[in-house]
């Protein structure tokens, strides 16, 4: 049983993307991209507050000292929650300055994955790292537009994705280590955008164009879609005490006067009751 998309935060977003489950804060945490902010919906009394990147944001993730880690255009900044500051800890990508990081996800061993992308989405300059402990490694190279990460209830199998392609890529993980990449599925419906797994290993993918959350079986076989009165669903995370309400985001982005019209909750903030729990969101350790 899946109960119908509630809007919660009609923000009207031209990029949102990246919603996080902040157990201790009570909380989801997401970005808008494009309008270069860093929102927080609480959900007990359904509070919103917004606070402006230094640049084009693409992820917000929690760490262990209470702080976010924020992948922004340049490189990962820690936002300090109380005093609402973006300071720089990692350089990212100087090389490639056409690039802007887009997704991120934190194992359980407390490191960062990360993807970054061409900002114009025409050239495959995106890559995919990981950052542990002050340490960055590039880990896959060549992605026109970066999605996800996402692991598998064992840790044994990474998800990433190349929206540009509509492709969902599968990789043998282990010990922090990828091997073995290949094709997982290839999205009939709309661009494969963020990536989350539930406790039961099956991949919700959010489907840019393709008008919901798609499903997928750990063997790549296609299960179906939440449905979504918006066409760009960017990404879908588990949230609440059970796990089992998904918070997802979506967005604008592309869309002409009279398309927007037809869809006037597109770029804000969702939430869906599912049957089956996510897993719990990890912290980023920093040392």
């Amino acid at each position: 049983m899946v109960s119908t998309p509630e809007l919660i935060w009609d923000l009207k977003a031209e990029l949102a993307e990246g919603p996080v489950w902040d157990a201790a804060r009570r909380c989801v945490w997401f970005v808008d991209i494009k309008g270069r902010t860093l929102n927080r919906y609480g959900v007990d009394d359904g509070g919103k507050q917004s606070w402006s990147a230094p640049d084009q944001i693409g992820f917000a993730l929690p760490a262990s000292d209470g702080s976010l880690i924020c992948g922004v255009h340049g490189g990962l900044y820690r936002f300090d929650v109380g005093t609402g500051a973006f300071s720089l800890l990692q350089p990212v990508e100087e090389d490639r300055p056409q690039n802007r990081l887009n997704d991120g996800f934190v194992a359980p061993d407390g490191s960062l994955w990360f993807g970054s992308m061409d900002d114009s989405e025409q050239q495959k300059t995106g890559a995919l790292y990981r950052w542990a402990a002050g340490q960055l490694t590039l880990m896959d190279d060549g992605y026109g537009v970066s999605n996800g990460p996402a692991l598998s209830p064992d840790g044994r199998v990474l998800y990433h994705h190349d929206t540009l392609d509509k492709a969902v890529y599968a990789f043998d993980h282990a010990d922090g280590a990828i091997t073995n990449k290949r094709l997982f599925a290839t999205t009939a419906e709309g661009y494969a955008d963020g990536p989350s797994v539930d406790s039961a290993g099956v991949l919700h993918v959010g489907l840019f164009g393709g008008w919901g959350v798609g499903r997928y079986g750990h063997d790549g076989q296609y299960l179906g879609k939440i449905a979504f009165p918006v066409s760009a669903v960017t990404k879908a995370a588990f949230g609440d005490d059970d796990l089992k309400t998904l918070y997802c985001t979506t967005a604008w982005l592309g869309q002409d006067a009279q398309t927007r019209a037809t869809q006037p909750m597109a770029g804000g903030l969702f939430r869906v009751r599912v049957d089956t729990p996510g897993l719990p969101q990890n912290q980023i350790r920093l040392t």
